[in-house]
């Protein structure tokens, strides 16, 4: 075991990986020489040369798009998109092209694909630079997405990602690139698709969360805990779809109460389908309504940041408002 934030651990990933398979390559912009904006890429061109890591023009639609063809012919890229926010121009790309391989051409040619970028706030990068785009790609059929909340589940989803045969968008959320550190084995491990984890137990109140909300979701229960003495269970989605249905199931069981909490604006976002989920298949567990906390439906915004990012108040206010519901 090795002590290292999320970036040391995506980058472990990406080289065990490249040593691994010979068919994985790393494409984008900077992705060589600088090691990517956030240095996730960095030391990978040193080892691998530059036919394995690729130093891209500033065009996204090629980028995947190079992407896509190469996968077509056996190889496993894995494009880096500076942030997500700048992903739109290759929305074609991935959603016309990569996500309906396999469909349209009955399994004779897949894109496997990893689409890799890091999302969401906290860092006032303003709202080109912290955008939450999930639901884009969640509502399109052929593609996995996923989003980790730590180092070790980072390395793990990574070499999971880069494994699967189908295509997948994977999310980082850049505002805990650094500042969570914990032990990540230096042996081989992944963490398999669509498998949630139960980061705190509990029997009050569930609440189902991902990415960096994983953190303040867990500050926001103990508050509550310490306060009122409800118990909450905190539930790390990590794959955002498919998502772990059976774990909010099992959750729900006990509690019979649950909020949804998610960085992007609420319209459609996958609180929304989470709820519906919900609603049409255990409804009759539930002791009050279910309450999303998340971003408003409006752009980012620079100066009120930490205003429209879900924080530990309107999560311990929606705590207190289901518990005396």
């Amino acid at each position: 075991m090795v002590v290292m934030n999320m970036v040391k651990a995506l980058n472990q990933a990406l080289r065990e990986e490249m040593r691994r398979d010979p068919r994985v390559i790393v494409l984008g912009e900077d992705v060589g020489k600088r090691g990517g904006v956030f240095l996730v890429t960095e030391g990978l061109l040193e080892e691998f040369g530059e036919r394995r890591v690729i130093d891209t023009p500033l065009t996204e639609m090629g980028i995947v798009g190079i992407a896509i063809g190469l996968a077509m012919y056996g190889f496993k890229p894995v494009a880096e998109i500076q942030f997500i926010d700048f992903v739109y121009e290759a929305f074609d790309q991935i959603v016309s092209e990569a996500a309906k391989m396999r469909a349209k051409t009955g399994g004779m040619f897949t894109a496997p694909i990893v689409v890799r970028a890091p999302c969401c706030g906290g860092v006032k990068g303003a709202m080109h630079h912290s955008q939450s785009p999930e639901a884009y790609f969640i509502h399109t059929a052929g593609l996995i997405t996923m989003m980790p909340s730590r180092p070790y589940d980072a390395k793990g989803m990574l070499k999971s990602a880069i494994r699967s045969e189908d295509p997948v968008i994977f999310l980082e959320p850049k505002s805990i690139y650094r500042t969570i550190r914990e032990d990540v084995p230096v042996e081989d491990y992944i963490v398999p698709i669509g498998k949630g984890r139960v980061v705190k137990e509990g029997s009050d109140v569930t609440i189902v969360t991902y990415g960096a909300m994983v953190h303040v979701s867990l500050e926001a229960a103990d508050l509550v805990e310490k306060k009122h003495g409800w118990s909450v269970e905190v539930i790390d989605l990590r794959t955002l779809f498919p998502f772990d249905r059976d774990l909010i199931l099992e959750s729900l069981e006990k509690s019979g109460r649950l909020i949804i909490v998610h960085e992007a604006p609420k319209t459609l976002g996958l609180g929304a389908e989470i709820a519906a989920y919900i609603s049409e298949n255990a409804i009759d567990l539930l002791k009050g309504p279910i309450i999303r906390v998340t971003g408003y439906d409006a752009p980012f915004p620079l100066a009120y940041e930490k205003l429209y990012m879900p924080n530990v108040a309107r999560i311990y206010l929606a705590i207190e408002k289901i518990m005396r519901y």
